[in-house]
């Protein structure tokens, strides 16, 4: 089969942040990703940009270079549309593809609110195009592995759950020039949306859907300081109405595996941990047994870009042993020679390419209208 023709918006050659470049170029252009997908057009904020990326990229001399989404959609020979763009332009810069019944891989969050991914939905619904959203750790090794050893009865079913994390920002009161977005919501992306959106997405892909769920937020810092990312000096301070301190708890719906009105609970607190203190613990307490995650370095368990890798351990309460469960042959061989950036996004382009099990617009159009509804019931 001929490989799927891609167009890629948001590759930017002088973009702040790099996840186009850092997440999904790195298994586009290695050979498991050529033998799939061919990069043929670019979508940028002008056709020069487009361009620029095309050179810095080292991409074919014959991709396309648009600068306009309305052009990008009249485009007939392409197989899937991926957007990589900051959170408030995903719903300018895909619906014109939608709208045309092109085929959509989205980052998360899909929208800067519900709404906008509602609206998303819905036009795919009519068009008839393929949704996937970036919603990649419900493919990772290490939520496969827990889910796995629930599945098998050894910890009995499962009582409550809770994980506590850090993180969404290298720094507790400041971001870099190019991040001070993360500090308003209406933009839509930042560390709530972001951060909590793929953990609280990431633990209910494994132990199910979570309802009632009600928060609790405060902003602890309210002065957001930016700061030069070269220099490193302060250079300004905005007002933010962003909770840095997030708790969600709720219930999670009955199952094989799963007890009848068993919690669940997550704690997430911007910026660094207590030194020594890990990134993220998450416990899953059993009746026969409970199973603890420890990531020491990075909690966005999505993705991994830490220094050191998460910890799996069982705990047996008959016995009282604890086991090392090992999870990192969970990777395929393709995977292990990419950056782990890129490992988890490139299982989502495989299930694509092979029509595998992903999450869809429709996925994500549940886990917003969750994350909505907490902050409704804050603001209430």
């Amino acid at each position: 089969m001929a490989p799927l023709r891609v167009a890629l918006i948001g590759l930017s050659s002088s973009a702040k942040t790099s996840w186009a470049s850092g997440a999904h170029l790195p298994y586009l252009v290695s050979a498991r990703g050529q033998s799939k997908f061919k990069i043929v057009a670019l979508l940028n904020s002008s056709v020069d940009a487009a361009k620029a990326a095309i050179a810095a990229y080292n991409l074919p001399a014959e991709t396309k270079a648009y600068g306009d989404p309305a052009a990008l959609a009249a485009d007939k020979d392409i197989d899937l549309v991926v957007c990589n763009t900051r959170v408030d332009k995903h719903h300018e810069t895909i619906r014109p593809s939608i709208a045309a019944g092109q085929n959509v891989y989205c980052e998360w969050p899909l929208g800067k609110n519900d709404s906008q991914a509602r609206d998303l939905v819905e036009l795919a619904r009519q068009s008839g195009s393929k949704t996937m959203v970036g919603l990649q750790g419900r493919l990772a090794p290490l939520a496969l592995k827990v889910r796995e050893i629930i599945e098998s009865g050894r910890i009995g079913k499962v009582l409550s759950s809770e994980c506590r994390g850090y993180g969404g920002t290298i720094d507790r009161q400041a971001v870099p020039e190019g991040l001070k977005y993360f500090y308003v919501r209406e933009v839509g992306g930042n560390p709530f949306t972001i951060r909590i959106g793929h953990t609280f997405d990431f633990l209910q892909s494994v132990l199910g859907e979570a309802s009632p769920v009600k928060g609790h937020f405060q902003v602890q810092r309210p002065e957001g300081k930016v700061f030069d990312p070269v220099t490193r000096a302060p250079l300004e301070t905005i007002n933010s109405d962003v909770p840095d301190l997030v708790i969600i708890t709720g219930t999670l719906a009955e199952s094989e595996f799963v007890q009848k009105n068993a919690t669940i609970h997550l704690s997430y607190r911007r910026g660094q941990t207590f030194p020594g203190e890990p990134e993220l613990v998450w416990n899953v307490n059993g009746e026969k047994g409970e199973i603890r995650v420890t990531s020491p370095s990075s909690a966005a368990l999505q993705v991994l870009p830490g220094s050191e890798m998460p910890v799996i351990e069982v705990h047996d309460f008959e016995t009282g042993k604890v086991d090392k469960v090992d999870w990192e042959h969970g990777w395929q061989d393709w995977q292990e020679g990419l950056d782990m950036r890129s490992r988890n996004v490139g299982a989502l382009y495989e299930a694509f390419a092979e029509g595998g099990k992903y999450p869809t617009f429709e996925d994500a159009l549940k886990r917003h209208e969750q994350l909505e509804g907490l902050w409704a019931d804050w603001k209430a």
